[in-house]
C-alpha cells in the first residue's frame, strides 16, 4: 500500500493541472452525480475530484462516502492496484533522451534558471520526462509540505479496498501519457513552468470553489487559454471523455459503480455528464444520500 500511495501521488501530481480546464453551461452545483435509467437496475455515481489538497482543506463529503458504500465497485481514471500499471507509472517520469539534448544552449540556460524557482536545476532534472517537469508545478502550487498533502482518489481507493470492492480503471497509464504528450511537448511544459505563480493563485481559488461544490466557479477559473488552448483541451479532455463515455455504460450495466475522475471531465458540451445524457441516461446532481 505504501508503494501504491507513492506512485499514485506521483501520477496525480503530473495530471492535476493539465486536466483542470473546462467550461460548463450547467448551473447545478455538486461534485457528486447519480446515473440511472436506460436499463440500469441500480444507480451508479460519478464524483468529480480535486486531485490533491492540503490536509487543512481536505474533506470528502459524507454523501460521497455513502455513494461509494452503496456501489459494487470503484472505478478510477487509472487502476493503481494493477501491477502492470504500477510498472508503467514507475517509468513515466523518466526519459531515454536528456532534456538538454532537446534544447538549444540558450534554452537550456533559461530552463536552468526557471528550475531554480522550483528548488532544483537542469542537471538534476535532465533525465526526466516532460511529465516529470510538469509535476514540479503541482508541488509548487500546493501551499503546504508534501507530508501534509491529501490525495482525493487515493483516499477513496483505500476505503474501497477496505470494503473489498473491485477496482477498475477507465484508461491505461500509456493512454494518459499519450494524451499528455500530444497536448504538451517539452517547450510547452517549459512555458507552463514560467507561470508558476499563476498556478499558485489558481490552486487557492480552485480549492475554495471545490470545497463549496461551486463547480461553475471552478470551470470559470480554469477557462484560461494561457494554461490550455483548444488543441490541448481536445487531447486532455474531449478525446478522453469520449473514450470513457464508451466504457462507462458497460461497467454500469454489469454492476453499480462509483466513478472518480478529475472534476474538469464532468462538465461542458463534451463532458461526461452531457455524453451520458446523450446516450439516454438520467444524470442528476446529488445533494444528500
Amino acid at each position: 500500500m505504501k508503494n501504491l500511495v507513492k506512485l499514485g501521488f506521483a501520477a496525480l501530481l503530473s495530471a492535476t493541472f493539465i486536466t483542470t480546464n473546462a467550461q460548463s453551461k450547467n448551473t447545478e452545483n455538486s461534485t457528486l452525480w447519480e446515473v440511472s435509467g436506460n436499463g440500469l437496475t441500480k444507480p451508479s455515481y460519478i464524483a468529480g475530484t480535486c486531485h490533491i489538497m492540503c490536509s487543512k482543506d481536505f474533506e470528502i463529503k459524507p454523501k460521497v462516502m455513502k455513494a461509494l458504500e452503496k456501489s459494487d465497485n470503484f472505478v478510477m481514471e487509472i487502476n493503481y492496484t494493477d501491477p502492470a500499471e504500477i510498472a508503467a507509472m514507475q517509468k513515466m517520469f523518466h526519459a531515454d533522451k536528456k532534456i538538454s539534448d532537446q534544447l538549444t544552449p540558450a534554452e537550456a540556460e533559461e530552463l536552468d534558471k526557471i528550475l531554480a524557482d522550483y528548488g532544483t536545476d537542469l542537471k538534476k532534472m535532465d533525465n526526466s520526462s516532460s511529465q516529470g517537469l510538469y509535476a514540479l508545478i503541482s508541488m509548487k502550487a500546493v501551499p503546504c509540505p508534501q507530508t501534509e498533502i491529501k490525495m482525493y482518489e487515493i483516499e477513496l481507493l483505500q476505503n474501497a479496498l477496505k470494503s473489498k470492492k473491485k477496482v477498475y480503471g477507465l484508461e491505461k497509464v500509456e493512454d494518459q501519457m499519450t494524451s499528455i504528450n500530444k497536448a504538451y511537448d517539452l517547450r510547452a511544459v517549459i512555458g507552463q513552468l514560467k507561470m508558476g505563480k499563476e498556478y499558485e493563485i489558481l490552486m487557492k481559488e480552485m480549492v475554495a470553489a471545490f470545497k463549496k461544490e461551486d463547480v461553475q466557479s471552478v470551470y470559470t477559473l480554469f477557462k484560461n487559454e494561457k494554461i490550455m488552448n483548444a488543441e490541448q483541451e481536445k487531447a486532455m479532455l474531449t478525446d478522453r471523455n469520449k473514450n470513457w463515455a464508451e466504457k462507462i455504460p458497460e461497467i454500469m450495466t454489469k454492476e453499480s459503480s462509483f466513478f472518480a475522475v478529475g472534476g474538469a471531465h464532468l462538465m461542458g458540451e463534451n463532458g461526461i455528464i452531457s455524453l451520458l445524457k446523450a446516450k439516454g441516461y438520467t444524470v442528476k446532481p446529488v445533494s444528500s444520500l
